[in-house]
């Protein structure tokens, strides 16, 4: 498929659903072959199914990126069965919200676990062939986006840990950034704000609740409208990095 990412490969983790599924699409309609990794093996196949049929190239992997070996294997996979790695999409996430006093600290740990470790893990796997690319791509570049959320720049109570990993993900991007900018890797961090997408389905029904009451009335972005964005930053030439992007509806304060 011709576009301006011909000849690339991408990974998306997170990929089953909401902002992943919606940017390997976009990632796919401009020319990028497509790793799709998450745990819903059946939901990437029939992602993988829709990419083929529109002409794309796509990899299905199951993976749960909070397990380091899963990770690491993810991107062996998409090396060896696509034959490089141009992009990497730090997508998956969990956002489980509620006050920290008498907290479920095995909530906390999962967050943990995903929202940070999945990224080193991924990141740590990824920046080799990262740097290779940038050294034979055509582009002359390559690119890691880390979706982080608003949350990484802006605490509210009943999300302490969640702004915790994202302020960490903010953190380690923009070290990262600095340390391999020079070599033509480009790390960038998108922050989103409310977009309809699964991930508040993993809280307690009261918290998704009081979730629904806080947005009622207010037009959310679609993930489609994050995905843009993430093309647009990895679409750039060589010489133009955008380092970070706070996105939010209109409407949120």
């Amino acid at each position: 498929m011709a576009g301006p990412l011909h000849g690339t490969v991408a990974l998306v983790t997170g990929a089953s659903s909401g902002i992943g599924e919606a940017t390997a699409l976009a990632l796919a309609g401009h020319g990028a072959a497509v790793a799709l990794a998450a745990r819903r093996v059946d939901r990437l196949e029939a992602l993988a199914g829709r990419i083929s049929e529109g002409g794309g190239r796509a990899l299905a992997i199951e993976a749960d990126v909070s397990d380091r070996g899963q990770a690491e294997s993810a991107v062996a996979r998409t090396v060896s069965d696509l034959g490089r790695l141009d992009i990497l999409i730090n997508n998956a996430g969990l956002m489980l919200l509620g006050p920290a006093v008498d907290a479920d600290i095995a909530e906390w740990r999962q967050m943990l676990d995903v929202n940070v470790d999945g990224v080193l893990y991924c990141a740590h796997a990824a920046l080799p062939h990262l740097l290779a690319a940038a050294q034979d791509s055509p582009r002359e570049v390559a690119d890691m986006v880390n979706v982080s959320s608003v949350a990484g720049r802006y605490p509210r109570r009943g999300s302490a840990v969640y702004n915790l990993t994202k302020f960490g993900v903010g953190a380690f991007s923009e070290s990262l950034r600095q340390e391999v900018a020079g070599r033509r890797v480009r790390v960038s961090l998108v922050e989103p704000g409310a977009t309809a997408t699964e991930l508040r389905s993993r809280n307690r029904p009261e918290i998704q609740e009081a979730q629904a009451q806080r947005f009622a009335g207010m037009t959310t972005m679609a993930a489609e409208d994050i995905a843009e964005t993430i093309l647009f930053i990895v679409t750039r030439p060589w010489h133009v990095a955008i380092n970070e992007v706070l996105i939010r509806p209109t409407q949120q304060e």
